[in-house]
């Protein structure tokens, strides 16, 4: 049964570790557990911290260092000791049981219930953490905080997992979100031009899966099969769109205090771990699964990518490969990525000849901007790159690209 400690208890603990530089799992996305964090920044000269899609800026100091496989916000700081891992969502369990074995993990949970807690929005991949810390004999600390919904499913975790329990409630950051600019608008209508009813979704992150969404108010029987998913579900949920004949089903979840609030022991919501929820073979169980994911440039032979700026880490894979190949093998599944055919701030193209970064993904059934939808499924490599042309690249960027599928002999 898991001791529950004071902080000076707490501080000991950590403190054992002072002689070696510990790997530190913890939950990532808006479920970090900053005050068992900062205890660990107070108890150790030197660690590593290992987490998705940090959304906090971490300590930056001689000493810490960063690790993952997703970079979010808090570890893009030039000055960070950062190891990017490539790694498909899917697969990052296997890092814990492997190379990238935890030390300790620090979990930030829901109020105890029934003799359970649970790990409320961010389930990830922290059960396999907490699995993997058990077999070696590594530590698991837990911040019980009343403001993290109990959600059920994978991520309903037994006391006798946990070795200490600290009680610190922590309000739970919501992500910061602007109003959806006419271009978001009109490729989420392009995008749900593609959506039939009784469709299985699954949205990366970002104003274009939230415009999608918007524009699928006036679908019915859609259910959710996601790695995550906001706001935009909810909505769904309100006005009829969704089917209540089957569970929401997703692994992670960021959104708003009402999000949060509606989430909280509530039997719709089914919390999965990764290695379900990014399992091609289960995903294409879903009947018109259809993938919805965003990229920052994609190329004449239909290639996106979703992971790197002037040649900097500024993502990673996270699930959209594993969603890509999940919804092409689904009966009438579709693959899309949508992005805006033109980025203001650089006044250039995102549609290009030919990606020079590392590839993200490839292989999708349509890719979609502002302009409309180029349907690629089953065409030849040339009849691609037409279509990207023709019906998705911004019409200053055409010219140009038309000179350089003629000479990339993309005829």
């Amino acid at each position: 049964m898991a001791k529950f400690v004071s902080e000076e208890d707490l501080l000991r603990v950590l403190g054992k570790f002072g002689d070696k530089s510990p790997r530190i799992v913890f939950s990532g996305n808006f479920a970090s557990p900053s005050y068992l964090l900062d205890l660990v920044d107070r108890s150790l000269e030197n660690f590593k911290l290992f987490t998705l899609n940090a959304q906090k800026v971490f300590p930056i100091r001689d000493g810490v260092s960063w690790e993952t496989p997703f970079v979010g916000p808090g570890f893009r700081d030039p000055k960070g000791n950062l190891s990017y891992v490539p790694m498909r969502l899917s697969l990052v369990p296997r890092l814990l049981r492997s190379t990238h074995i935890p030390d300790i993990v620090l979990l930030n949970v829901s109020r105890v219930i029934g003799g359970k807690v649970s790990l409320g929005i961010e389930v990830n991949l922290m059960v396999a953490a907490i699995e993997e810390a058990r077999r070696v004999g590594a530590i698991v600390v837990a911040q019980v905080n009343n403001h993290m919904p109990y959600t059920y499913g994978d991520g309903e975790i037994d006391l006798d997992r946990i070795d200490y329990c600290i009680f610190r409630d922590e309000m739970l950051a919501s992500p910061i979100e602007g109003a959806l600019d006419e271009v978001a608008l009109t490729i989420g209508s392009n995008v749900a031009s593609l959506v039939g009813h009784g469709s299985t979704l699954q949205l990366g992150i970002g104003a274009i899966p939230n415009a999608s969404l918007a524009a699928l108010k006036g679908h019915r029987y859609l259910r959710v099969w996601s790695e995550m998913f906001s706001d935009g579900v909810f909505e769904l949920e309100k006005v009829g769109a969704l089917d209540h004949g089957v569970p929401i089903v997703a692994s992670f979840i960021f959104g708003s205090e009402e999000l949060y609030n509606w989430v909280d022991l509530n039997p719709r919501i089914h919390m999965r771990r990764t290695e379900v929820t990014n399992d091609p073979s289960l995903i294409a169980r879903n009947p018109q699964m259809t993938s919805i994911n965003t990229a920052i440039q994609i190329d004449l032979y239909a290639q996106a990518n979703a992971s790197f700026v002037r040649g900097n880490i500024y993502s990673g894979f996270g699930g959209q490969t594993d969603f890509i190949v999940g919804a092409l093998h689904s009966r009438d599944g579709n693959a899309i990525i949508a992005l805006p055919s033109w980025h203001t701030k650089s006044g250039s193209s995102t549609v290009v000849d030919r990606i020079q970064a590392p590839v993200t993904s490839f292989q999708h059934s349509a890719l979609i901007t502002e302009w409309g939808v180029a349907s690629i499924f089953g065409k030849s490599q040339s009849e691609q790159a037409v279509e990207i042309i023709e019906h998705i690249a911004h019409p200053n960027a055409r010219d140009v690209l038309r000179k350089a599928a003629s000479a990339m002999k993309l005829h």
